[in-house]
C-alpha cells in the first residue's frame, strides 16, 4: 500500500492532493517528503478571511513536519500561493494542515501534546527527536484551543487555595471545580491578593458566580473578603485540611519550645524525636511511634496536652448537626483557652473567629469533598516536580491547564495516539 493511500485515508484535506512520496537526506537521518499540490479547481482561502480568493502567485516550496512513521521523519512539501484580498492587500492562503508560520503541523503538534500529558516536556522531545520550544508551543496551543473551547456551565462548587511556585518568586492562587464527577483546574493566576482572585471572578463572570452553590477556602483573609464580596449566596467551607494544619504547627510549636526548655533544666530529652509521633493520626502511627507515644502521654507536658486537645477536636468532625457542632466547638474552645498553652490559645480565637463558617462544613456534607483540592493541588506537584520547576508564569500556567484542566480536544477523522 503506497503513503500517499495512507495519507489520503486517514489525513485527507478537500481541494489537496498527495502527490510523489520520496526518501531524502534530513540532517544525516533518512525522512519521507510528501508532496501537495492544490486540485486545479481549487481556489486559495484568504488566511485572513478565511475566503476563497484569487491567486496572485506561488511562493517557494515549505516543509511542515508531520507525525513520524516507524521512527522516520515525515514532511508535507507545498508551495504555498499568495492570495489577492483586493483592497486589503496580498496575504498567504491558509492551509487545513498547518497553522500561520508554524513549521509543524497541526495534527503533529496534537500528537506532541498529548504526549505531553504522559512523559515531560524535554522527554517528549528526546523520543520524537524534536525540540523543546516545539513541544511547548504545541501544548500551548493544545490548551488555548481547549480554553476557547471548554464549557464553564454547570459549575456550582469551586475550591480555592494557594501553592508555593518556586522559592523566592511567590504563590499560584488555584480555583478547581470541586463538583461530584467534575474535577479540574478552572483558572489560576500569580500571587495570592484580593487582586488576584477578584481577576477570577471578572472571567467568570457575575452570572455564573451567582450559581455557585459552595465555595471551598482555607483562612487567608484576602481569600474570605473576596468570596463574601463576589459569592455571597454560596455556602463557604473552610477546608479542613487547613484547620488542622493549623492545629499540627501550633503542636510543633509547643513541642520545640518545651524541648528547649527541658534541655536547659537538665531534664531527660523525652521530646526527642518525637515530632511525628505528635503530628501524625493514630492510625497511621508505625509501631515503632505508637510504644514512643504511649510512653509519652505518662509525662505532664505542654505539648501531651496540647496533642490530647488536638485529638479531643477530631470528634468536631463526627457530628452531624450544625447546632450540636457548635456546641462542641464552644466547649473546646473554652476548655482551650484555658490550657494556657499560647499556640493553641491562637488556635482557639482563630477557630471562634470563623466560627459560622466551620459549621458550614456541616451544611455542606455529603454534598462537596475539601479532599479534592488536596488531591488536585498534589497532582500539581507532580507535574512541577516532573518539569523541574518553570522559569516563566506562562510555561507553570500552560503546563497546569494541560495536566489538571480536563479541556477539550477537537474532533478529529483519525487519531495517531
Amino acid at each position: 500500500m503506497h503513503l500517499q493511500t495512507i495519507l489520503n485515508r486517514i489525513h485527507k484535506h478537500a481541494s489537496f492532493v498527495y502527490e510523489t512520496v520520496r526518501f531524502v537526506e534530513d540532517d544525516g537521518s533518512l525522512a519521507l517528503e510528501a508532496e501537495i499540490r492544490p486540485r486545479v479547481s481549487g481556489r486559495p482561502k484568504c488566511s485572513g478571511c478565511g475566503r476563497s480568493r484569487p491567486g496572485y502567485d506561488t511562493l517557494k516550496p515549505r516543509r511542515f513536519e508531520f507525525i513520524p512513521i516507524w521512527g522516520i521523519a515525515v514532511y508535507f512539501v507545498y508551495a504555498m500561493r499568495r492570495v489577492d484580498r483586493g483592497d486589503c492587500g496580498i496575504v498567504v492562503e491558509s492551509v487545513p494542515w498547518g497553522s500561520g508560520k508554524q513549521q509543524a503541523t497541526t495534527t503533529y503538534a496534537w500528537f506532541l501534546a498529548s504526549w505531553a500529558k504522559r512523559l515531560s516536556w524535554s522527554e517528549v522531545a528526546e523520543v520524537f527527536h524534536t525540540s523543546w520550544g516545539r513541544v511547548f508551543r504545541s501544548v500551548e496551543m493544545a490548551v488555548t484551543w481547549g480554553l476557547e473551547h471548554r464549557d464553564l456551565e454547570g459549575v456550582e462548587a469551586i475550591g480555592i487555595d494557594e501553592v508555593l511556585w518556586q522559592k523566592g518568586y511567590g504563590f499560584l492562587t488555584l480555583v478547581y471545580q470541586i463538583d461530584q464527577g467534575a474535577r479540574r483546574l478552572l483558572w489560576l493566576g500569580e500571587d495570592r491578593t484580593m487582586n488576584t482572585l477578584l481577576a477570577f471572578f471578572r472571567s467568570f463572570g457575575p452570572q455564573r458566580s451567582a450559581r455557585l452553590r459552595f465555595v471551598c477556602t482555607d483562612m487567608w483573609k484576602p481569600y474570605l473578603n473576596v468570596i463574601a464580596l463576589k459569592a455571597s449566596g454560596a455556602i463557604h467551607v473552610l477546608d479542613r485540611f487547613h484547620i488542622m494544619a493549623h492545629m499540627n504547627k501550633a503542636i510543633n510549636q509547643v513541642r520545640a519550645q518545651e524541648a528547649k526548655r527541658l534541655k536547659a533544666d537538665g531534664y531527660e530529652p523525652h521530646l526527642k524525636g518525637m515530632r511525628y509521633c505528635l503530628l501524625k493520626r493514630p492510625e497511621n502511627l508505625t509501631e515503632s511511634q505508637e510504644v514512643k507515644l504511649a510512653e509519652l502521654l505518662r509525662y505532664n507536658l505542654k505539648a501531651v496536652r496540647a496533642y490530647l486537645l488536638k485529638e479531643d477536636f477530631q470528634g468536631f468532625w463526627e457530628y452531624v448537626s450544625p447546632a450540636w457542632a457548635g456546641k462542641f466547638l464552644d466547649r473546646w474552645c473554652t476548655r482551650t483557652m484555658r490550657s494556657k498553652i499560647e499556640p493553641m490559645k491562637r488556635v482557639a480565637r482563630m477557630l471562634r473567629g470563623h466560627r459560622e463558617l466551620l459549621l458550614n462544613w456541616f451544611r455542606a456534607r455529603g454534598t462537596i469533598s475539601s479532599g479534592v483540592v488536596e488531591g488536585l493541588n498534589n497532582k500539581l506537584k507532580l507535574t512541577t516536580k516532573r518539569a523541574y520547576g518553570f522559569r516563566t508564569f506562562r510555561a507553570a500556567e500552560v503546563a497546569l491547564y494541560h495536566t489538571l484542566g480536563q479541556l477539550p480536544e477537537p474532533n478529529f477523522a483519525h487519531r495517531f495516539w
